[in-house]
């Protein structure tokens, strides 16, 4: 039925609930079936048109009543009530009397006439749709196990059983509350607590099980659904408490487990309105701009409106890419997108596009991150990693730029890799640069970013599409994880913190075991771990078996944000750095590794180590 029509229909019924109910209490008052009187008329005009006010006031005509609870209940109680104060007013204006009796009488009849209304209303859906899920057979259902016998998962009983088009059966709850236990919920037994998924899951062939609990921590939601992966159901959960709360979502819009809600700690959130101050209607460049973490960056920062945002990179196709997302997502944004093509290693290119665009904040993406390919090209490391910082540097100290804020990695922590060992040289080149420029320089250190280019998990998804097995190189490896969004609110946040010469590091929890990571994967494709099985294929060059944030000489104890850290600034040996570079192209790969990791480390060189004379 059409919105005005549905309006239509229950004026038309209100009113005549309203205009029965003045005769039936005048006759159960009074006996008499005459209301053709002054005062009777009166107080049914007076009656009629309030009744209607109010519904419009509290949205009775609104609601939707196969949904109808004790909350519209009271809704329908106030309407009525104020409907009839109204009318005891307009009776002793133009009446001069007020009939406290039928006016009483009438109250009832309203309260149990129109609320009885809606709630017949919402028993005829209940049973309707009841008797036609019955009527179908029970194949066409997936038989589902709710877990959670709370308010959320009440609402999503109650919305699939009203569904007609559902495809999930709700058979039983599942609910740590003792009190509950052995209890119907709507028709639905509450069965156990969480340890007894697996056992109930088998005894009533369940195919399908949705966490309902949309309060949970990383912690309690790890507990649960490991439960969950040791049946064969498919594993859902509903959307989280904001999105409810907002309106975002319905409870019903649940979705897939994701890894990202497993990484066994809370996401840091951080204060991104305190970014408005210096981004809203500055002008921002981001080099790297077509990468996993550039490309989010340049999509937060639109959220806040520079006057200008310069996509700087490398790879054509990446930055044609972010330009054309960008100018769709905020097309009705004053924003005005940039796009330059350029290699970090030509300095003179690098000045003359920050000299043209004279960024106010710039935001340094660009690197090469990954550790076995660095490993066997240190020269490319250098290039990119150590040159093409200084340049960005350079550039940015002479354009006048006021914040310089430089992406970095914990594996510059103590570095065993020449990936790591580069990025802890350029975190050197920037706190050397803030000591000499106006610029204020500063580095964001954090763990591995989930879901980019080259990471872990897309790396297993392709491998059990392939049917397995997924590899692994050490069952002991563990490492610190965080989300593509989180990680570029970090470097964001960083730059409304920057002083001048600062490592910020995010206190990132408690690390992963890469094989946990691998099982989860694995069991949320839906497959078992020994349908795909894991194989271990040793550590390759440069990696270590866990990762840290600050080195023992770095960490301060205070916070300068909630969870975010500030590494205490390190004496930098620039001269090093300086020779490194001169000298790079005309080491041996061996030399150059050594070379770095000694540099980074802090390591004096080995006498007679090199042979090269400049």
């Amino acid at each position: 039925m059409a919105y005005r029509q549905r309006l239509l229909f229950l004026i038309v019924v209100d009113s005549l609930i309203v205009l029965s109910a003045v005769f039936f209490g005048l006759f159960l008052i009074s006996a008499s079936l005459n209301v053709f009187i002054y005062p009777t008329v009166v107080s049914s005009i007076a009656l009629l048109l309030s009744h209607h006010f109010y519904a419009f006031v509290y949205k009775l005509y609104n609601k939707v009543w196969e949904y109808a609870s004790v909350g519209e209940l009271i809704i329908i109680a106030k309407s009525i009530t104020f409907s009839i104060v109204t009318t005891a007013i307009i009776q002793e204006l133009l009446v001069h009397d007020v009939h406290y009796r039928l006016l009483l009488v009438t109250w009832m009849l309203h309260i149990m006439f129109i609320g009885g209304s809606r709630f017949c209303w919402r028993i005829f859906r209940s049973t309707y749709f009841k008797q036609e899920s019955e009527s179908k057979p029970e194949a066409h259902f997936k038989r589902t196990l709710i877990v959670g016998a709370g308010a959320a998962g009440t609402m999503l009983v109650r919305q699939l059983l009203a569904r007609s088009d559902k495809e999930l059966l709700p058979i039983a709850f599942i609910d740590d509350n003792d009190k509950k236990h052995n209890l119907d919920i709507l028709g639905i037994p509450v069965i156990g607590g969480v340890q007894c998924i697996e056992e109930k899951a088998k005894q009533l062939n369940i195919d399908n099980i949705v966490i309902a609990i949309p309060s949970l921590n990383r912690t309690q939601l790890m507990t649960i659904y490991d439960e969950c992966a040791k049946t064969t159901a498919k594993t859902q959960i509903i959307p989280k408490l904001e999105d409810i709360a907002t309106g975002k979502v319905s409870v019903s819009q649940f979705r897939d487990v994701q890894v990202e809600d497993l990484l066994g700690r809370e996401t840091v959130e951080l204060d991104i309105d305190s970014i408005s101050e210096y981004v809203t209607g500055k002008v921002v460049l981001v080099t790297g701009a077509g990468g996993s973490i550039g490309s989010e960056v340049c999509r937060q920062l639109s959220k806040f409106k520079p006057r200008k945002l310069v996509l700087l990179g490398h790879g054509e196709n990446s930055i044609y890419t972010i330009e054309i997302e960008l100018k769709v997502l905020f097309k009705d944004s004053p924003i005005q997108f940039y796009t330059e093509i350029a290699d970090l290693q030509d300095g003179e290119k690098i000045l003359a596009v920050m000299k043209e665009h004279q960024p106010d904040v710039v935001y340094h993406a660009a690197a090469h991150k990954h550790v076995p390919l660095m490993q066997r090209n240190p020269e490319e490391a250098v290039k990119n990693n150590i040159i093409g910082t200084l340049n960005a540097a350079n550039a940015a100290d002479k354009a006048g730029v006021k914040t310089f804020v430089m992406v970095s990695t914990d594996k510059a922590v103590n570095p065993t890799s020449v990936m790591g060992s580069t990025k802890r040289i350029a975190e050197m080149i920037i706190q050397h640069m803030d000591g000499r420029s106006q610029t204020k320089f500063v580095a964001v250190r954090f763990g591995n970013v989930l879901g980019s280019r080259g990471s872990v998990i897309p790396l297993f998804r392709k491998q059990i599409e392939k049917g397995g097995p997924v590899t692994v190189t050490h069952p002991d490896m563990v490492r610190y994880f965080m989300t593509i969004p989180e990680a570029s609110r970090l470097v964001i946040q960083a730059g409304s913190l920057a002083r001048g010469g600062e490592v910020f590091v995010l206190d990132m929890g408690e690390p992963v075991k890469i094989v946990d990571l691998a099982k989860n994967v694995i069991r949320m494709s839906g497959y078992s771990v020994e349908e795909i099985g894991i194989v271990f294929t040793g550590m390759r060059p440069g990696e270590k078996l866990y990762e840290e944030l600050l080195r023992d000489t770095e960490i301060d104890e205070v916070q300068v944000y909630p969870k975010i850290y500030i590494g205490k600034s390190a004496e930098v040996d620039f001269p090093r750095i300086e020779r490194l570079l001169q000298i790079y192209h005309l080491l041996s790969i061996q030399e150059l590794r050594d070379m770095l990791l000694d540099l980074a480390n802090n390591r004096e060189e080995a006498p007679n180590s090199l042979t090269i004379t400049v």
